[in-house]
């Protein structure tokens, strides 16, 4: 794994970020609306955690297989989603694996949508996920990635949570493109969150997302999402890019 971020079984800080963003329910509503509208057919989650966004999908119908790099948030999938009727299984995966296409030989070209979010941040050699993303996709079938925004915003939070890099909508296109993916949507979401993020993590040294922060923002999230309308998502915590296999 010498291309991956090397993790551990216990992630205390990535799975209490996790465990604190899943209260926030109008957040996640928000973040799943704004990536489902570009997801079709069969779909496979990159890195789902603890299934903060996969609920939604199952919920709504789609056909989702769900993965994760550790074992512990893959048996904790498990357990949540077993008796969804459209729950396709978990897969301990790894996207920049050496093995990738043996160990993974049964769900090449199998799907319609693969979408990861806020993952491919954490991976040192996005080239090498994105072209393995690639693999798994039927000829027309998209991929959706959303990362953190603006390589000036990184701070504590980045440095805890594992992150390499942040990215723009044209660092991220070049990424696709660079893999013969056609750019099919690109935006930047949730405007506000960058003050949040580096008021809480550059100036107040946070380096999780306090509790009682979320819950405000999660409170004010109708606001939000207007501003972002209001400004053409043109600029945002977090890029979005979606790509179609040629």
């Amino acid at each position: 794994m010498a291309t991956t971020l090397e993790f551990q079984e216990v992630d205390e800080i990535g799975e209490g970020t996790l465990d604190v963003i899943a209260e926030a329910d109008r957040f996640n509503t928000w973040m799943y609306k704004t990536i489902s509208r570009h997801a079709t057919g069969k779909t496979l989650e990159i890195g789902s955690g603890i299934g903060n966004i996969s609920q939604y999908f199952l919920n709504d119908g789609h056909q989702l297989m769900v993965t994760d790099i550790r074992e512990g948030y893959c048996e904790k999938l498990k357990e949540k989603f077993a008796r969804h009727d459209s729950y396709l299984g978990v897969l301990n995966m790894n996207l920049t694996d050496s093995d990738f296409e043996q160990k993974f030989a049964d769900q090449l070209g199998q799907f319609d949508t693969v979408f990861a979010l806020n993952v491919v941040e954490h991976i040192e050699d996005d080239q090498l996920a994105l072209a393995n993303a690639k693999k798994l996709l039927r000829k027309g079938g998209r991929a959706i990635i959303l990362v953190p925004s603006y390589q000036a915003l990184y701070n504590g939070f980045d440095t805890e949570l594992g992150h390499f890099r942040r990215y723009t909508k044209s660092s991220l296109s070049k990424v696709f493109e660079a893999n013969g993916f056609q750019i099919i949507h690109k935006q930047y979401f949730n405007f506000i969150g960058m003050f949040g993020w580096f008021v809480s993590g550059r100036i107040l040294g946070n380096t999780q997302i306090p509790e009682g922060q979320m819950g405000l923002f999660n409170t004010l999230v109708p606001i939000f999402k207007i501003i972002d309308a209001a400004i053409l998502s043109s600029a945002g915590l977090s890029t979005i890019v979606v790509g179609e296999k040629r």
